[in-house]
């Protein structure tokens, strides 16, 4: 039995950074619920300093959270710090960007069609989009533009939809993707790494100094917390996207992503509207017109695209040799490109059999978009595309 080290430690760190991711957002989404459910204590029915509290049923039992806008008077013995999740979370994240998209930036990142880039120079533009990502988003949050969460929220969005063009403009769709979303977690995890946890020291410090806490500073973390919780589900939503090669395999798929990161923010402010009790409607309407939006501009392009020229009589000896010039040196029992020791997602096309269990993804990522060949490597042609089509469209016959 072949024993992969490469795969295996592919697996082991992706399952590591879907389990702390899982755990960042769940006790991001659980703190700012909290935060935005929080009412006014009765005069005489809290310690002095509590602005807010909440009462919460879970599991049985009944919860009191209590909030003090700076501090309380005195430290408890224990107190609970919630930061090792999302470390973890960037840590895997970015562990898994340099084993897949860096050291097989040749096979994952990039596109000889659109930028003559080695696969150094292509990780050197990805880690330094990383670094702007965040030194962008953190000086625009010191400069005065973060006065304005929603004038800051624009500029983000600008800026990251000017990378996200720049990016597919040079990298291959689905590399572009992912690092629009590294560029987004750097960002979130920055927040926690520099600014939400330090200013969390600095209150301790104060109070164990036997002072008073700058109410600043909590104030800062709170809004970095709030952009986190915003900027999630986008992320999620990247995390999952190569799955959907109609998304990122779009002819503008930077549109594409702009269309269904904004949904995502609308989804999560419809959640923080019914944490506080405000009126749902309007968000969500414009979440609807969103993804409404989003679906339609994929299947109107994909309805607009050209047709598969119209060959009659197509059988699998005229497109085997389509498949075995372009697709199999990865799919194929054998691969010969050393990327890969066994065919991609376990799909082999060097049979006609293999072939026929998979038309409808071929169609996809193929014929309906250029996904693959993965940075069209092997050079498959338009009319190969058309050719591959209309025999599917033929039904495929043998």
């Amino acid at each position: 039995m072949h024993f992969d080290l490469t795969e295996w430690l592919n697996l082991a760190i992706r399952w590591l950074h879907v389990t702390a991711a899982v755990a960042w957002i769940g006790g991001s989404f659980h703190f700012i619920g909290l935060d935005l459910r929080l009412k006014k204590p009765r005069p005489g029915t809290a310690p002095e300093g509590v602005t807010g509290e909440d009462w919460a049923v879970h599991g049985g039992g009944f919860y009191h959270s209590q909030k003090y806008q700076t501090a309380p008077e005195a430290l408890p013995e224990v107190l609970h710090w919630t930061k090792w999740e999302s470390y973890f979370t960037w840590l895997s994240g970015f562990s898994l960007l340099v084993l897949v998209y860096y050291v097989g930036a040749r096979n994952f990142l990039v596109d000889p069609a659109k930028a003559a880039l080695s696969g150094e120079d292509a990780t050197i533009i990805g880690m330094s989009a990383l670094i702007a990502g965040w030194l962008f988003y953190h000086l625009a949050c010191k400069s005065p533009l973060g006065r304005d969460n929603r004038v800051l929220g624009v500029v983000w969005f600008a800026f990251l939809l000017g990378m996200a063009i720049f990016l597919n403009a040079i990298f291959n769709a689905r590399g572009a993707y992912l690092h629009i979303g590294a560029i987004v977690g750097t960002a979130m995890v920055g927040n926690v790494f520099f600014v939400i946890i330090p200013n969390q020291r600095k209150v301790v410090a104060a109070l164990k100094a036997g002072e008073q806490p700058d109410p600043k500073l909590g104030l800062e973390a709170k809004q970095r917390s709030l952009h986190n919780n915003y900027m999630t589900l986008p992320v999620l939503f990247i995390m999952i996207s190569h799955h959907y090669p109609m998304t990122y395999g779009a002819e503008r798929p930077w549109l594409v992503l702009a269309l269904l990161g904004l949904t995502g923010v609308a989804v999560r402010h419809v959640f923080n509207l019914r944490h506080i009790g405000a009126k749902t409607g309007p968000a969500i309407a414009l979440a609807v017109a969103l993804a409404l939006v989003s679906v339609t501009y994929v299947s109107f392009e994909k309805a607009g695209a050209a047709p598969a020229a119209a060959s009659p009589g197509l059988t699998y000896a005229n497109v085997a040799p389509i498949f075995a010039k372009r697709c199999q040196s990865c799919h194929s029992e054998h691969p010969t490109n050393p990327a890969f020791p066994a065919p991609p997602l376990g799909v082999a096309l060097d049979s006609y059999d293999h072939v026929h269990a998979v038309t409808d993804r071929i169609k996809r990522v193929a014929v309906d978009s250029d996904v693959m060949p993965l940075g069209n490597l092997t050079g498959m042609t338009d009319g190969e595309r058309q050719e591959l089509g209309a025999w599917i469209a033929q039904g495929a016959p043998k």
